[in-house]
């Protein structure tokens, strides 16, 4: 970071310390806090700016790791170019999720403000009637191939950690989620079990990041697991490309394939942990266990605490249910025990976890009697302990906060197209913006002094929800400067994460 940057950016925050300093100290006020009355709004002068100014630094980054040209050299859509070329029209879908855009329509806003393409030096934008066009236009092989574009550019992202980052497991997670739409008329949707009209798309990540590898859209009523070995595979390939040793499949037990477990045991440093149907042949096999190879299962604590445990505030649901005499089950005993088991399509025994939970129900303030229930978990690790089993199992469920923040946060996972390829294309081009996200994480540099507490800003921005994002590192108004051969953005604001900003400019302006 540079000198003068560096002390604005001590004066910004004494600025702001000694404000709200004087705001703590002032005596009881009779007015409101929001004084302003003599607002006055007039038009642009000679001076023109754009409340999200950190788009100018997500495009370097798309420029700068290689993204633009792979995009451009793999994903062969269009045949002419007139004016757009591809990698236009995906970052243009991109950028709209990037600056606060919900819909598809939104586009039109950030089409019609020329500061905007004045910010990214573009002439124009596609409309949204033309990104939807374009979506249409993609089939199997182009979704491919703008996956595989995205996902090189992430390898070489990955590349950049440091040797550390690859001592680590690769934690592949796999799983699907309802996109519900109330048109009639999309191709490809279908009903799912619950009633739901829409999509399934199957969605495969790695955990350790928390980026979205792979995703497959499939009609409403398929069943979780379909098609998910191939990208699963291919997960693994990315992974082993990139340089990790070691890989650890997970999901729940949709994703207990049998008979590709074989497959994956033989498969150097690859691993898994997969929930696994409590049927009665699993049952009489945990009934087998003996009663003394049963130990308690301790959970692991999220976090430590620094200081004294607080008090517990009141359970007012369970109060609720006590008070109204509903049906309650509650925890008693978590136990665990393993045993060994062959599936009928394996050629070999695997390793089985089995949680036995001990649970009261209860009705009012009555017991009315003790019951047990069995959790069970299969793998091919024979390493590790069987309550580390338990933890990565679940574990895996953070991955629904991923999919909760595509679905909700980037609102990736929509279909405002018609139909099944053309939506699996824009969920696709809607979660880049994720991606970015989390590269710009990945990329912030880390100094050897300072090693810890920047490592810990880096893992906040890839753990950061998508509006926080927006709203700390896109969302800062920006005066827009084009000269003769450079295009300057001049902050207007102030926020206390912007040195991160600065650190990451580093990076990529280099």
């Amino acid at each position: 970071m540079k000198e003068m940057i560096r002390k604005k950016e001590q004066a910004g925050k004494r600025s702001i310390r000694k404000r709200l300093e004087r705001a703590v100290g002032w005596n009881e006020k009779s007015r409101p806090t929001l004084t302003a009355r003599n607002i006055r709004y007039e038009t642009m002068g000679r001076m023109r700016g754009i409340s999200y100014g950190g788009i100018g630094a997500l495009h370097l980054l798309a420029c700068k790791s290689g993204l633009v040209r792979r995009l451009d050299e793999q994903v062969e859509v269009l045949k002419v170019h007139m004016p757009y070329l591809e990698s236009d029209h995906i970052l243009n879908i991109a950028y709209n999720q990037l600056c606060g855009g919900k819909v598809i329509e939104d586009i039109e806003v950030r089409r019609n403000d020329e500061v905007y393409l004045d910010a990214l030096g573009a002439e124009s934008i596609p409309d949204p009637t033309t990104a939807g066009d374009f979506c249409r236009r993609f089939e199997a092989p182009q979704i491919e191939a703008l996956q595989e574009a995205i996902n090189q550019t992430r390898v070489e992202v990955w590349k950049r950690q440091g040797e550390g980052f690859f001592e680590q497991t690769a934690r592949i997670d796999a799983d699907g989620t309802q996109v519900a739409t109330q048109g009639e008329c999309k191709a490809g949707m279908d009903i799912s079990h619950k009633g739901v009209w829409g999509y399934h798309p199957l969605m495969v990540s790695l955990a350790n990041t928390q980026e979205p590898l792979y995703l497959l859209n499939r009609s409403g009523n398929r069943p979780s697991h379909e098609g998910a070995k191939p990208y699963i595979d291919k997960a693994i390939g990315l992974c082993r490309q990139a340089g990790f040793r070691k890989m650890l499949l997970r999901g729940d037990t949709d994703f207990s394939l049998t008979k590709h477990f074989d497959y994956w045991d033989e498969q150097e440093g690859v691993k898994f942990v997969f929930g696994f149907d409590s049927s009665s042949r699993m049952k009489e096999g945990a009934e087998r266990v003996e009663v003394e190879d049963y130990e308690e299962l301790v959970r692991r604590a999220q976090r430590q605490i620094k200081t004294e445990p607080r008090q517990r505030p009141e359970n007012v649901k369970e109060r609720i249910v006590r008070e109204r005499g509903y049906k309650n089950i509650r925890l008693n005993r978590e136990e665990v025990a393993e045993f060994s088991y062959q599936p009928r399509a394996c050629k070999r025994a695997y390793r089985v976890v089995v949680v036995r939970k001990n649970l009261t129900v209860e009705k009012g303030e009555d017991a009315l009697f003790d019951e047990l229930r069995y959790f069970f978990y299969i793998s091919n690790d024979w390493q590790m302990s069987a309550a580390q089993i338990v933890a990565e199992a679940c574990g895996r469920c953070n991955q629904e906060n991923l999919i909760e923040q595509l679905k909700n946060g980037v609102r990736a996972l929509h279909a405002p197209v018609n139909s099944l390829h053309a939506n699996w294309a824009y969920m696709i081009m809607a979660a880049l913006a994720w991606s970015l996200k989390a590269w710009m994480g990945l990329l912030l540099p880390v100094h050897p002094r300072w090693r810890d507490k920047h490592l810990q800003e880096k893992h906040r921005i890839v753990r950061m929800e998508f509006r926080t994002f927006v709203q700390t590192f896109v969302l800062m108004p920006c005066l827009i400067v084009r000269t003769a051969r450079r295009i300057v953005y001049r902050m207007l604001s102030w926020n206390p994460h912007q040195y991160l900003f600065w650190r990451f400019l580093d990076t990529v302006q280099t």
